[in-house]
């Protein structure tokens, strides 16, 4: 196993081996911190008489005065003296704020704690040193401080040393709290101007101001300017400059664009015109602005160059709070209790990790020169006998299968390649070569051809890869490995639906475990639930362990995991209850899928008393469809038809396996609503084209080789393996743990079937021709529909309701398959008198 496998198996558990040594390192740090700033405190006490005894850590004879010994007084003089002084303090604290971060205790923020703390650390030395004398400053700035002040005071003087100090306070004033001349002035401008509001709103109204608003009316009116002039001398004052880039483009008839062929006119990055040159020889018009629009009716007087100047004061608004009652409380409620936690039920559940699967070893690609030079010369050898020339050849490993990309000759057609399939097939002596003619996105041609020395891909190396363990997907499938050797993973929320099919012993099996294994190793039981059909009976028997966790049934069901086929009609239709159910929960609480409502629910915007409640994602799979299909018909493929196509936004998902993808099992109707299809190996190319819509599935390999189909291309995968020990570890793992009372309980249906016994039928609501119908029944003693539409040249329809009616009754007995119904009246005498007794 390489190293990243090794690492990344380790992931699951990362969080809780790391969390007791993050608390023991926090809290060591802390405690240093507190260590370091006694002993400064002490130190700065007596270090006069302390200082000798720095050097004399083994000397029994001295003792120190400080709180912490001798090492107390080594910590000061290190740090105090011949450092930075009383800025050691600093120190400490720091110290301090790294332990707090350790612990995730945000009580400051980090880096803008650092920037003032070495300001100071620079500078309070220096101060110090600067303030006090010689014998004072020196422990107050230690020696760096001395000596950076000594300095200063050689090069610069003294008044130059204390101008330099004051600058630099001054600049971090400035910088902190943002003294800026213009700040400043606003400040004082906006408390000059509420003081002035206040007095004019203090004064009372008079006539005076009516009297200065005709004088200005006057001088207004004997200047005589209008704004049109004004705007047309100021223009013809400047310069008119005119820009290349553009940020809003006005419309205007004089403005002209000039296109050229090698200028682009709009940048689609930019989203703004990059190209537009104007007609510099046109004279600019200039908008005529309109004085009765603009100042009300009021001539305006042509302003001087003093009054340009006008303060414009710009107040923005106060953001309303709009928020209703309902989002209030629900705010309320998040502050009081926190956001719902669906995982509080189990909370001391683990998820399983990867120690349970197998490790196969070195699952390394071996690279087989020999084999690939081989197989290169016979594909080029044999495309020239049929004189196709190839450009171009490129290989790519796989963990089964080689793929093969050439690029063809200018003049080769496409179509002549491709139908060399089965003599390229002849001349490697290999089974399953498929060639895709194009690939898509890429102007090549390739050819897959499986690998002589396959190597396997085991469940626990796509499991622990960082792909799968960083993944953020809602339902993340891991099938297994691409051609390129890259891991394959898809979102079955996304699909929405999957079919699969293969023959018997291909790896159909395999790769239901495998989707089913990576998705409990990716959701807590509270966020996922299966309902399992199973009719073989032996399949999904493993993941029974796992019923009070994961599987969900009907109330009156005695296990969840279902073999019977009318449980699963059952269970079906009871499957639509629980979807138009969400739906309308969905609908009341006015979201468009399940996780817009699972997350209004989580913010307790929903009150779970009007019904609401965190609902989790439904995954229903059907191991073996076709027997399905073959005793119950309609039955269920209706509302596997109606899950496919509504259940979707309410995170019901279907994964319905087959092992014959004939047209009669996988009808029209299901594939429309399957847009995700996995096909592993099948026998014809009919299978394949029904399955996957195009050949290929029937040139496979076996033993977990697959195509998956997506909606828009083919992907060739080499499903991950996973044996049944590992499932059954898996399985006993999560049975082990505490589990919910039981399991998941879908709503209750009752079929119409159940309902219809004697006690149901009305003779009141009997057909017309029921009577009739008994006699005949009755004399020929043969319970058949198709008798009574020829004796009574009736429909199919009526006939059967006639039958249902006649069993009702208990003239006949139930339905009895291709046989006919069993005849409970023996003679004509019998009948007229049970006729009699209905008609009182």
């Amino acid at each position: 196993m390489s190293k990243t496998q090794t690492k990344t198996q380790e992931m699951p558990d990362k969080g809780k081996i790391l969390s007791k040594p993050r608390i023991f390192f926090g809290l060591i740090f802390i405690l240093f911190s507190i260590i370091l700033t006694f002993s400064f405190i002490s130190y700065l006490m007596n270090w006069k008489s302390d200082q000798s005894q720095a050097g004399t850590m083994l000397d029994k004879t001295i003792k120190s005065s400080n709180l912490f010994g001798k090492v107390g007084d080594w910590l000061g003089h290190i740090f105090i003296f011949d450092s930075i002084g009383i800025a050691s303090f600093i120190i400490a604290f720091l110290v301090f704020v790294f332990g707090t971060l350790i612990l995730k205790k945000n009580y400051f923020k980090p880096w803008k704690t650092i920037g003032h703390s070495l300001f100071f650390i620079c500078w309070l030395p220096i101060f110090f040193g600067a303030a006090f004398t010689k014998n004072q400053g020196g422990v107050l700035s230690g020696v760096y401080g001395y000596q950076i002040m000594d300095s200063l005071n050689t090069i610069i003087g003294n008044i130059g040393m204390w101008l330099v100090l004051a600058a630099s306070i001054a600049l971090y004033f400035i910088l902190e709290f943002n003294l800026r001349p213009s700040s400043v002035k606003a400040k004082l401008n906006e408390i000059n101007e509420n003081t002035i509001g206040r007095v004019k709103s203090m004064m009372p109204s008079s006539d005076e101001n009516f009297e200065a608003d005709e004088e200005l009316e006057e001088e207004i009116s004997e200047n005589n300017v209008t704004v049109t002039e004004m705007v047309t001398t100021k223009v013809n004052e400047e310069s008119l400059s005119i820009s290349k880039d553009f940020t809003e483009v006005t419309s205007s008839p004089v403005i002209e664009t000039i296109s050229t062929p090698n200028q682009t006119s709009f940048d689609e990055d930019k989203g703004i015109s990059q190209s537009i040159n104007l007609n510099l020889n046109t004279k600019p018009s200039i908008p005529v602005i309109n004085p009765a629009d603009a100042f009300d009716n009021k001539p305006v007087s042509s302003l001087s160059k003093g009054e340009e100047d006008i303060k414009f004061n710009v107040e923005v608004a106060p953001v309303i709070d709009v928020l209703d009652e309902s989002d209030k409380k629900s705010q309320e409620l998040v502050e009081k209790h926190g956001l719902y936690d669906h995982k509080l039920d189990l909370a001391n559940f683990h998820m399983p990790t990867v120690d349970l699967l197998k490790d196969y070893g070195n699952e390394e690609i071996s690279i087989n020169k020999e084999e690939l030079e081989e197989n290169k010369n016979k594909i080029v050898g044999l495309l020239k006998n049929f004189n196709v020339g190839i450009a171009e050849i490129k290989a790519t490993i796989g963990p089964t299968v080689t793929l093969y990309e050439i690029v063809p000759e200018a003049g080769i057609r496409v179509a002549a390649i491709k139908k060399l399939q089965d003599d390229i097939a002849l001349n490697l002596s290999a089974l399953g070569i498929r060639i895709i003619a194009p690939m898509p996105g890429k102007g090549t041609i390739g050819i897959e051809v499986p690998r002589k020395n396959p190597t396997m891909v085991s469940m626990r190396s796509v499991i622990a890869s960082q792909k799968f363990q960083n993944t953020d997907m809602d339902l993340p499938v891991v099938f297994g490995k691409t051609i390129s050797n890259e891991i394959f993973m898809a979102d079955l929320a996304k699909m929405p639906h999957l079919l699969m099919a293969g023959a018997t012993g291909q790896g159909k099996s395999v790769g239901i475990n495998a989707i089913l294994t990576s998705l409990l190793y990716k959701k807590h039981p509270s966020e996922l639930k299966f309902v399992m059909v199973d009719p073989k009976k032996v399949e999904l028997s493993l993941y029974s362990k796992i019923e009070r966790h994961y599987l969900a049934k009907l109330p009156d069901a005695d296990e969840a995991i279902i073999t019977d086929t009318n449980k699963v009609i059952n269970t079906l239709n009871s499957l639509c209850i629980e979807m138009d159910t969400r739906y309308d929960l969905l609908k009341n609480a006015f979201c468009k899928n399940l996780k817009e409502y699972n997350k209004k629910f989580s913010e307790r915007k929903l009150n779970p008393e009007n019904g609401h409640r965190f609902l989790p994602y439904i995954v229903l799979v059907v191991d073996e469809f076709a027997d399905l299909i073959m005793t119950a018909g309609k039955e269920v493929e209706l509302p596997i038809a109606r899950l496919a196509q509504l259940a979707r936004a309410v995170g019901i998902h279907l994964i319905v396996a087959t092992q014959r993808p004939s047209v009669n099992v996988i009808t029209g109707m299901i594939k429309a609503n399957f847009p995700a299809r996995a096909a592993f190996r099948v026998i014809s190319s009919v299978d394949s084209r029904t399955i996957l819509d195009s050949p290929g599935a029937d040139q496979l390999i076996g033993k977990g080789d697959m195509l998956y189909f997506n909606g828009n291309e083919i992907l060739r995968l080499q499903c991950a393996f996973v044996d049944t020990p590992e499932v059954e570890r898996l399985a006993e793992f999560i049975g082990e743990q505490k589990g919910y009372a039981s399991a998941f309980l879908l709503p209750e249906y009752t079929s119409e079937e159940s309902t219809s016994t004697v006690g149901a039928f009305d003779p009141n609501e009997k057909d017309a021709l029921f009577e009739e119908a008994a006699r005949i029944i009755v004399s020929t003693q043969q319970g058949s529909t198709s008798m009574l539409q020829r004796q009574l040249k009736l429909g199919y329809n009526r006939a059967g309701r006639i039958m249902d009616q006649l069993e009702a009754s208990g003239i006949v007995g139930g339905f009895n398959g291709a046989k006919a119904r069993e005849v409970i009246i023996g003679d004509l005498h019998s009948l007229e008198q049970f006729l009699e007794d209905l008609r009182k």
